[in-house]
């Protein structure tokens, strides 16, 4: 699953929110071997998407019981 752009995380829907919290890789991790330069402006950008997805989907209620049963544990 790749990270969203952050005008896309602002128009998101909740669920969709709840998706990329729960199945997103930990930033930087998809720019592992690519050099450190690299590495770190993949962390540093994905984190801002990522702490962004988090604050909408705590604005919207949050991860419900429903919700993430909806969702499961699989991408």
């Amino acid at each position: 699953m790749k990270y969203p752009t952050l005008a896309t995380v602002e128009t998101a829907s909740h669920e969709a929110l709840a998706r990329w919290h729960r199945f997103l890789p930990s930033p930087g991790s998809d720019a592992v071997g690519l050099g450190n330069q690299a590495w770190f402006a993949y962390m540093t950008q994905e984190s801002r998407v990522l702490r962004r997805i988090e604050e909408r989907l705590a604005e919207c209620g949050g991860m419900t019981p429903e919700l993430s049963k909806w969702i499961g544990l699989d991408p």
